[in-house]
């Protein structure tokens, strides 16, 4: 979500920061989001863990 709202700033160029377009609010909830769940890493991590403790 981060990566697509950060290309969706790049194609509008510094209008995309203000808020006069949504994609601005959008960027910031999901590296909010991002912070707050952790790194990538560390989801993939909890996933796979996951996943491995249902199949034993």
């Amino acid at each position: 979500a981060t990566w697509m709202a950060g290309e969706a700033i790049q194609a509008l160029g510094g209008v995309g920061y203000t808020n006069e377009y949504s994609v601005g609010r959008l960027w910031r909830d999901a590296k909010l989001y991002e912070i707050g769940a952790g790194t990538s890493e560390i989801r993939r991590m909890l996933i796979g863990r996951e996943l491995f403790s249902e199949t034993r």
